[in-house]
């Protein structure tokens, strides 16, 4: 998906509030009234996040601390249970070329294959 301001696009958040809810991707323990942390019950052994961004990897870590690999792999996955996170961000795709989207395509097959064989 692409960087949205450091978030994911609207679409992609509102399918996250959908899908990602209480009962379904994690649980309070009983006797917590929420406060605590939940209990993740996502089965998947592994996330995998790719996304596009116009700001350099080294920008985006340094100056803005990475908003989507918190997002993604603190806010989301391994509080629904999901503890092996991946995430490949390609950049800078204002400046990119046809080829450079194509070899970024190649490259996102290939990792997929990849994280398959090695869980």
């Amino acid at each position: 998906h692409p960087n949205w301001w450091g978030q994911p696009p609207a679409i992609l958040k509102g399918w996250v509030d959908r899908i990602i809810r209480p009962g379904v991707a994690y649980e309070f323990i009983e006797g917590d009234s929420g406060e605590g942390t939940p209990k993740g019950l996502l089965k998947a052994k592994f996330a995998l996040v790719i996304n596009t961004s116009n700001t350099s990897t080294e920008r985006e870590k340094s100056v803005f601390g990475d908003p989507l690999e918190a997002l993604w792999k603190k806010c989301i996955f391994e509080l629904c249970g999901v503890t092996v996170f991946y995430r490949k961000m390609f950049n800078i795709v204002v400046i990119s070329s046809d080829k450079d989207r194509e070899n970024w395509l190649a490259e996102s097959r290939e990792i997929v294959k990849r994280i398959l064989r090695e869980t």
